[in-house]
């Protein structure tokens, strides 16, 4: 059992603790505790010794130096069971308990416009020097990094009277490393982001090392399949957007496949101001549209393939409404994804109580930032793309230029294709994807899927490619079904076969000079 008579107290956040000192203070342990946290516990009546008066210091730098003392350090890291270390230090100096959680540099630098300056004064450093000292003394010494832990460390004290078990302190160790590491890995991170600008791939280069952090945020109940073991972790707790602010209605417990869905459908909706909905399945777009209210986008989303979107999950990026909860409820789902959902709309789906219904925040712009992807041994990382298409507009470069609403119909196909795997093919009519070709070896099979799907709707349609078509047997049969444009990157050695083959038919095509590969 460790004994706790003293404890050091030095908290940014102040959230539980007055009844943690409250209960450290009853059990007769001293209370050292530094700046603002010796202010608020003296306000509570507490008997508190200052840090500047426990280490005969006083306060520097405008309180950056206040803990980075030897004395303090030394009672924190003395071992109990050396004479030597105890006759140094002696009794009126060991520290047996360590109560510090760090400035808030995390929360700070994901706010839109932070200022670089303010979010290097959010860097803890005193803060972290005791957290990583009283850990590698846990043997001797309690160390609590958050304010959860304030309940069972108390209560342990309590049944203990005054000591705690060495399990409880190897635990609490541990936590606090993984807590430091998490800090570090968030400074290193955003520091490495500020120098590169966050540019384009071809702009500064990427790090030469990079790591990540995350906490587990569910356990699931299997992975892909049911012999795989699974869990859902974050690596921001309160990124203010996204899948890490989701909060669950009602429904089963989330799968690892319906995370891998929402996440899909989310950066789909992400690029749509308008209202849309997207209908995965299987990680697959089944149905994309744009309408002028959340009903009528998920009336087309569901319209392109009402067989593939049994049983997939639904994203729309407006809320819920009653009637289009009605519509909803008409066919079997796993997940209803949207930024809110009314009241009304709930006590509809509620109907079906293994639906799982969830809300997220949605980002106010594009978030930026770096994708990771695990290979055998090692990783791939990238930017990611949240480019839709670059500065200068859609190039024209056949006989016939597109209608309006042919360009209305292209920028919508182009941006549903950049969310379907590749080789992709869209086609779309009235801002409703109408077939989709995607995950094919080559960029014609893709063509006959989408052909193939669509049926005879494909007539009157314009399509999307994601990257150009290096034959024009694709544009040929695009042709013999009835489309009428194209949007597609260009960049094809036979890019004037393509295009010659376009204006045989009579096919109006835009080149954007990008691509939306997606493996």
């Amino acid at each position: 059992m460790i004994g706790v008579k003293r404890a050091l107290l030095s908290c940014s956040d102040k959230t539980g603790l007055e009844a943690f000192a409250k209960s450290l203070a009853a059990a007769g342990v001293e209370l050292i505790a530094s700046g603002g946290t010796a202010e608020l516990l003296k306000k509570q009546g507490l008997a508190v010794t200052s840090v500047e008066q426990f280490a005969g210091i006083s306060e520097q730098l405008d309180g950056r130096v206040k803990t980075l003392h030897p004395k303090i350090h030394a009672g924190i890291l003395a071992r109990r069971d050396d004479p030597a270390h105890m006759k140094a230090v002696g009794e009126a100096g060991r520290i047996d308990l360590v109560a510090v959680n760090l400035y808030p540099f995390e929360a700070t630098v994901q706010r839109q416009g932070v200022a670089p300056a303010e979010a290097v004064e959010q860097i803890d450093i005193g803060g972290v020097a005791l957290l990583r000292a009283a850990a590698k003394n846990f043997a001797h010494v309690l160390v609590v990094s958050h304010p959860r832990q304030y309940v069972p460390v108390a209560e342990a004290l309590r049944q203990g009277r005054g000591q705690a078990p060495e399990a409880l302190a190897s635990q609490l160790a541990v936590e606090a490393f993984a807590l430091t590491s998490r800090y570090d890995t968030w400074i290193a991170g955003y520091l490495a982001s500020a120098a590169s600008g966050h540019g384009p791939v071809h702009g500064a280069a990427l790090p030469e090392r990079l790591t990540v952090s995350v906490q587990q945020r569910q356990p699931l109940r299997y992975g892909e399949n049911p012999h795989q073991r699974g869990a859902w972790y974050a690596g921001a707790s309160d990124a203010p957007w996204g899948l890490g602010t989701l909060e669950q209605l009602q429904g089963k417990e989330l799968s690892y496949n319906n995370l891998l869905d929402m996440d899909a459908a989310l950066r789909c909706l992400m690029d749509f101001e308008t209202p849309a909905c997207a209908i995965i399945k299987h990680n697959s777009q089944c149905g994309v549209a744009c309408a002028a209210s959340a009903e009528g986008a998920y009336a087309g989303a569901y319209a392109c393939d009402p067989e593939s979107a049994f049983g997939g999950i639904v994203g729309l990026n407006r809320p819920v409404t009653a009637a289009l909860a009605e519509q909803l409820g008409a066919t079997f789902l796993e997940v209803i994804l949207a930024p809110a959902v009314e009241p009304s709309a709930l006590a509809i789906l509620a109907k079906k109580a293994n639906l799982r219904v969830v809300t997220i925040a949605w980002p106010s712009s594009s978030p930026g930032g770096m994708e990771w992807r695990q290979l055998s041994g090692g990783w791939l990382i990238q930017d990611a793309d949240w480019t839709l298409l670059p500065d200068a507009p859609p190039k024209a470069v056949t006989k016939r230029a597109p209608s309006d609403a042919e360009r209305r119909d292209l920028l919508f196909a182009w941006t549903a294709a950049k969310h379907v795997k590749s080789n992709a093919i869209v086609l779309a009519a009235g801002q409703a994807t109408v077939g989709i070709g995607q995950g094919q070896p080559s960029r014609v099979g893709a063509v006959r899927v989408a052909i193939e799907k669509a049926g005879a709707k494909a007539k009157g349609t314009v399509a999307a490619s994601d990257g150009f078509f290096p034959f024009p047997d694709g544009l040929t049969l695009l042709a013999k079904a009835g489309v009428t444009a194209v949007i597609q990157p260009g960049g094809s050695i036979r890019d004037a076969e393509v295009i010659g083959a376009a204006d045989q038919a009579g096919i109006a095509m835009w080149l954007t000079g990008v691509r939306h590969f997606k493996h």
